[in-house]
């Protein structure tokens, strides 16, 4: 196993304060800038299997009563928007892109791409949506034990780490209730119902009859049906999934194969009625994104691709949870030769990180902080092709009164 050298507790223990000492030579550190009381950025360099790369830095003390972590969102799960354009519209101070996301539909033509993430969110203690089966995720291979439904998220006692987290819902109907299967995702497992809110947004949701739940590039199925439910009551129904914003005070159900069969059992002016929560074992979180778990209570995953190098953007948890962890890699091919997963997975613990996770990387990855002066976030790293890609989703930093 390739491996870094160890920088001890260089950042995730001594180095909170400006000017801490540093230990090890194999990763290098910038001069910490004080973003906010109880927030730094610092940049830094890292030799690893396949050369130098450069990397930056967020860490954030989530002791600071002042100093909060939440979801940034473009406003709707399917939809995409630049992390600094998300930033300043929360009035973050730092971010970094989040969870991978449906970014392309090659494999189904016709079919347009959501731009919805894999995984759970949570913003501001309330679930946007639920997680894609496993195999229809998008990213590099789960290792072995971890699910799409992973998260890393911070609860009410602004307490952080990694957590999974499980939809629970029904759709109540006067036929009986049935098991809500999907909640706000491009795919709905098969033979299940999901269900779309005003949060989904205007995307089409057809993509939801794609796949299976182990190959997601697997044929669409034209076993669905579509049942639309303004307050309370069944207003419309068709063969066909639909497009277009879901309004206020209405959700869309959306079923397919056995699923598709038990919606056709309504008629219009039935009643029918939604229920659902994602469930975790940390109790409910305040903020929540889907990631790829690279670490784990201090040790790295077994399983993790050691082999192959990329642009890598994380996020990780320590000093007993109360500590952020937030890192991009400059994406330069002439210049940055990337990390494996084992290594960044390393690389974090020996920041400080007792549990972290990989998020979307390549052409994603993307770090900004807002600096003394500035009126906006600005990027720190160099994206691949030094430019900024439209995302999913962030972990942004804010500090409140």
């Amino acid at each position: 196993m390739t491996g870094i050298a160890a920088v001890g507790m260089v950042v995730g223990e001594a180095s909170l304060a400006p000017g801490a000492a540093q230990s090890a030579p194999a990763v290098g550190y910038g001069r910490p800038v004080s973003v906010a009381p109880g927030v730094f950025y610092r940049s830094f360099t890292v030799t690893a299997s396949h050369g130098l790369t450069h990397g930056h830095l967020v860490v954030a003390d989530l002791n600071n009563p002042h100093v909060k972590v939440d979801l940034l969102t473009p406003g709707e799960v399917a939809a995409r928007a630049k992390v600094t354009a998300m930033a300043d519209a929360q009035d973050a101070i730092a971010a970094v892109n989040g969870d991978f996301f449906d970014i392309s539909e090659t494999q189904h033509p016709g079919v347009e791409a959501t731009g919805a993430s894999s995984g759970p969110a949570i913003a501001s203690g309330r679930p946007l949506k639920a997680a894609v089966p496993d195999g229809q995720r998008f990213g590099p291979t789960l290792p072995p034990g971890t699910s799409a439904r992973d998260v890393i998220g911070v609860n009410s006692a602004r307490t952080g780490g990694l957590d999974r987290l499980t939809l629970e819902g029904i759709v109540d109907t006067p036929g009986g209730a049935l098991r809500l299967d999907g909640f706000n995702q491009y795919a709905v497992p098969v033979d299940g119902v999901g269900a779309f809110t005003t949060k989904w947004g205007s995307a089409s949701r057809a993509r939801a009859a794609c796949g299976t739940d182990a190959v997601r590039g697997a044929p669409c199925t034209d076993d669905t049906y579509e049942v639309t439910v303004r307050r309370g009551r069944v207003v419309g129904a068709s063969p066909v999934l639909g497009k277009g914003p879901v309004p206020a005070g209405t959700f869309v159900l959306v079923g397919r194969e056995k699923g598709a069969r038990a919606l056709r059992a309504l008629r219009p002016g039935d009643r029918a009625g939604l229920a659902y929560r994602l469930r975790g074992r940390r109790g409910p979180l305040a903020f929540a994104v889907g990631g790829m778990p690279v670490l784990r209570a201090g040790a790295p995953l077994k399983g993790l691709d050691d082999a192959t190098a990329a642009t890598r953007t994380g996020a990780g948890i320590g000093r007993h949870g109360h500590r952020l962890y937030l890192i991009a890699l400059n994406g330069a091919a002439e210049t940055d030769a990337g990390l494996t997963l084992g290594e960044l997975a390393r690389l974090m613990r020996d920041m400080g990180a007792d549990d972290a996770v990989n998020l979307d990387g390549g052409g994603s990855s993307t770090l900004a902080t807002r600096g003394p002066g500035d009126h906006g976030v600005v990027v720190r790293n160099r994206p691949p092709g030094s430019f900024e890609r439209a995302v999913a989703n962030g972990i942004g930093v804010f500090v409140r009164p």
